[in-house]
């Protein structure tokens, strides 16, 4: 037997504007108006409280997390130092944007900001390979187990 979905979705912009409408109508109180469209008071109060606040009927997008420090300046001076010095390393990115910017990136986040401003990466594929050996044994390329 499959196991279903059981995340929750969102009740329509069309009920909420049948039960906010309602409301305005004096059609009843909001702990009427959710029980007789089969809503839970909360949710009724919630969407009365939005309104008041937002002064709109429809959902709010939601936003997962914060807003991003990248702007459009902390961008450019991310390509002006890059163009200045191409080898520049992680950290000294994240020390000039410091400097520069007054913006403090941690070392995963600029990685990402680099990966998605699609900026070259220092190391060349044309380099000579590394003389290191690999550690797998000769079993594990080829994507065998040992035991056969």
């Amino acid at each position: 037997m499959a196991i279903k979905n059981t995340m929750a979705k969102a009740y329509s912009d069309d009920l909420r504007r049948k039960i906010l409408g309602a409301y305005d109508r004096k059609a009843g109180s909001l702990r009427e108006l959710s029980e007789r469209f089969c809503v839970s008071y909360a949710w009724a109060r919630k969407i009365s409280w939005q309104r008041r606040r937002t002064g709109q009927m429809e959902r709010v997008e939601q936003r997962h997390g914060s807003r991003s420090r990248a702007t459009a300046e902390v961008e450019a001076r991310l390509r002006r130092l890059l163009r200045e010095q191409p080898d520049r390393t992680l950290v000294e990115l994240q020390r000039g944007l410091g400097e520069a910017e007054g913006v403090h990136f941690s070392i995963q986040h600029l990685w990402r900001l680099l990966r998605r401003m699609n900026l070259p990466l220092k190391k060349s594929r044309a380099a000579r390979r590394s003389r290191t050996r690999r550690k797998t044994g000769s079993a594990a390329r080829r994507g065998r187990s040992r035991a056969s």
